[in-house]
């Protein structure tokens, strides 16, 4: 009976890695010189996602490829946040966030947009569901900078819902602010 437990569970382990994305961000090859010659080394930035509001991005290192992308496959399954999308297809609000020399600046889009975004960012965006999102990197290009400053600014996301329980008050109430401020703006402005 436990037996046959144990290979249910292993086989619903095996259906719930099959729902998530994962995309290869940056491979580093790098060199140990050594006595016979050089010994090369690899790290992998992987990032993993449901396409569902689901991501995380882990690295990396082995000796062989395949390896270090199991690994970073791995921690980036360990790793994973919640955001909240709006309709399901872009951000609630747009956000900026920073690690290192790394500032990204992430805007809601309209539907139809599509993702607009450099390549580290890009492969997050796809990977987290979202489908209409305009990004832009500030000051560092290295992709581990600019996934982490993506990440900081993913986890400042924040739901209508969220933030009506924080305050005390209705959704509806909160969206109604919005719908405000959206009609106060000129067409000019906007």
């Amino acid at each position: 009976m436990a037996r046959q437990d144990t290979r249910e569970r292993g086989g619903d382990r095996a259906e719930r890695d099959s729902e998530f994305v994962d995309k290869l961000v940056h491979i580093n090859r790098v060199a140990k010189v050594v006595k016979g010659g050089r010994r090369f080394g690899f790290a992998a930035l992987v990032v993993v996602g449901d396409q569902k509001g689901r991501v995380g991005f882990g690295h990396g290192k082995a000796r062989e490829v395949p390896e270090a992308i199991r690994k970073a496959t791995e921690a980036a399954k360990r790793s994973m946040i919640r955001v909240a999308l709006r309709e399901g297809r872009t951000l609630h609000h747009d956000v900026n966030g920073r690690h290192g020399a790394g500032k990204v600046v992430l805007r809601a889009a309209p539907a139809g947009t599509g993702i607009i975004a450099g390549g580290p960012m890009r492969a997050v965006f796809e990977t987290l569901g979202v489908q209409d999102v305009v990004a832009k990197s500030l000051g560092s290009a290295n992709p581990y900078n600019m996934v982490r400053a993506t990440f900081e600014a993913l986890k400042q996301e924040d739901s209508p819902r969220s933030v009506a329980a924080r305050r005390g008050l209705k959704v509806s109430q909160i969206q109604s602010r919005r719908r405000d401020i959206d009609d106060s703006v000129p067409a000019a402005e906007a």
